[in-house]
């Protein structure tokens, strides 16, 4: 899961700078800011949908062509139903929110510090809702592939440990990925949150 994250400085200069600027200005900026990381959010979320179609049309295809391999299928139809659980937490707890556009500076700050911290924690919990719900699927897969294997060409265990090998890395990388962009929205967080108590 890919994040793109805004820059959180331009929010704290507009709070260091708000006495010379003017409050109204300030909050035309900070409501900026705040909507150009929900447009982030969004377009973040707009590709995941399309590759989770993605997914979920070559899963199908190939449980179609699974018919006489019924583990295969099983794997195939874990894989899907993990898919859709995948989208549904990120349309219920990763979707932009909502603001006030009239609310004033500091209800401004509060919006943006809320959905920072939203957004962080759906990055650090990425192993349980963004890949774990993968895992079943690809076991069954691995094991059918390898009994199908072991029926037809021999031993399969160097296919399958380099399967295994495979989804590992891919499953690291895309959690290593999105922990430093939660160490990001983390150090956004702390930097408001700095400015709000000087």
């Amino acid at each position: 899961m890919n994040n793109e994250s805004p820059e959180g400085r331009s929010v704290m200069e507009l709070w260091q700078s708000q006495e010379t600027e003017g409050v109204r200005m300030s909050v035309e900026q900070v409501r900026l800011e705040a909507g150009r990381f929900q447009r982030k959010i969004s377009a973040r979320n707009l590709r995941e949908y399309v590759v989770a179609l993605m997914l979920v049309v070559f899963f199908g295809f190939e449980f179609s062509r699974a018919k006489h391999l019924l583990l295969l299928r099983v794997g195939f139809g874990l894989l899907m139903a993990g898919t859709a659980y995948v989208m549904w937490h990120l349309l219920s707890k990763g979707s932009p929110g909502a603001a006030n556009e009239s609310a004033g500076l500091s209800s401004w700050i509060q919006f943006q510090r809320r959905e920072l911290v939203r957004q962080r924690d759906l990055l650090r919990s990425v192993w349980r809702w963004y890949l774990g719900p993968f895992v079943p699927g690809l076991v069954v897969v691995v094991v059918a592939f390898g009994r199908f294997i072991r029926g037809h060409a021999g031993h399969p265990g160097l296919l399958v440990a380099a399967d295994v090998l495979i989804f590992v890395a891919v499953f690291l990388a895309i959690g290593r990925l999105n922990a430093k962009g939660a160490q990001k929205l983390q150090r956004q967080i702390d930097e408001l949150d700095e400015q709000g108590q000087g």
